[in-house]
């Protein structure tokens, strides 16, 4: 390229300059757009107002006023004025409580007596398939009043003495009293989620 004059020159840079300036702005801008362009194609997923519904009645509403913890044969039984609705039983292995939800109201509690480390209770969420109000182990010829069967092995909740000191072959193991109320409330199929240490209150949901 040839300049006749200096100012040519002078006004030629100039002008790539403005288009070396222009083009950098240029890909900035195009930079942006795209990392817009990227936020925008993940949107939050909404749920259906059907769906919504159905995971309320498993969402907790109430967790009963019971003073300081539970000790070992203590339990409580509430549920006056509680709406019909699902029967969801949880139990935390570390808090050794066992609760008890109907319709997303905590209706009971107690301490239970668990396994050992040899027969460890297993975590899960299990249905209960078997309710026998008199019932004997056939592996430790031991009574079992009230079993409400969760596992094929024999994994099962039942009455026994909830002492400290004591342990069980990995059943979970109520107090008599509390046994009974549970049995006449249950049903077949009703499940029970047995974890170690989940930290769950209130607007938490119970089978999450």
């Amino acid at each position: 390229m040839k300049f006749t004059t200096i100012a040519g020159f002078a006004a030629a840079i100039l002008a790539l300059l403005a288009v070396g300036g222009w083009l950098a702005m240029s890909d900035h801008r195009s930079q942006v757009a795209t990392r817009t362009t990227t936020v925008q194609s993940s949107p939050q997923p909404t749920p259906s107002r059907a769906k919504a519904a159905a995971d309320e009645r498993f969402v907790i509403k109430r967790i009963l006023p019971i003073d300081g913890p539970i000790r070992y044969g203590d339990w409580h039984w509430d549920e006056a004025n509680v709406p019909a609705g699902p029967l969801v039983i949880t139990v935390d292995l570390d808090a050794r409580v066992l609760s008890v939800f109907r319709n997303g109201y905590e209706i009971a509690a107690t301490a239970v007596l668990l396994g050992t480390q040899d027969k460890p209770t297993p975590t899960g969420v299990f249905p209960i398939t078997q309710k026998r109000e008199r019932h004997v182990s056939n592996l430790y010829d031991a009574p079992m009043p009230f079993m409400q069967r969760l596992t094929d092995d024999g994994i099962s909740i039942h009455a026994t003495k909830v002492e400290n000191g004591y342990a069980s072959h990995g059943c979970i193991g109520v107090p008599a009293p509390f046994a009974k109320k549970l049995f006449e409330t249950t049903a077949l199929g009703d499940k029970v989620y047995i974890t170690r240490g989940k930290q769950v209150g209130l607007g938490d949901s119970l089978v999450s």
